[in-house]
């Protein structure tokens, strides 16, 4: 793990689609919403909706990336008929970890994908600081060399 890697915070809304992630390591990515590809070496899992109960609101869970492949929907789930012709992007990771506290959506804002970098990553508490823009973030050789 380094303080350069990146990660890519999805969204998660139903508990079908968690159980999949928690026990077959993978997770579903419209093609149409990340054209320019994946490009991350962790993802996270933002739980939206009642379901998750406590965890909702929260980026929860995230894994080491392991694979990338591109799949038709109707390939990854076939009882599911809705969209079924669109690709999507099928990550495969390792086991997903939870993360203990998890980051918190306050001030509650809309989240949909975020790109982020590892030390922001593991030192956020809300969402608001995956986008801190402090020197150490900015200018990261600087302060490598000084320490």
């Amino acid at each position: 793990m380094y303080a350069d890697d990146r990660v890519l915070v999805g969204v998660i809304k139903r508990k079908k689609d968690l159980d999949i992630a928690r026990d077959y390591h993978w997770y579903r990515i419209p093609q149409r919403q990340l054209p320019r590809g994946l490009n991350a070496e962790y993802i996270a899992l933002f739980l939206s909706g009642r379901t998750f109960r406590e965890r909702s609101g929260t980026i929860a869970y995230f894994a080491r990336v392991t694979g990338l492949e591109l799949a038709r929907r109707q390939d990854l789930l076939p009882d599911e008929s809705a969209r079924s012709r669109d690709i999507y992007y099928q990550v495969q990771f390792r086991r997903l970890i939870q993360r203990d506290p998890p980051i918190a959506n306050l001030p509650a804002r809309s989240v949909s994908f975020i790109r982020t970098t590892w030390d922001r990553f593991i030192g956020a508490e809300t969402i608001s600081d995956l986008y801190s823009v402090a020197d150490y973030y900015v200018d990261r050789v600087y302060h490598a060399l000084r320490n």
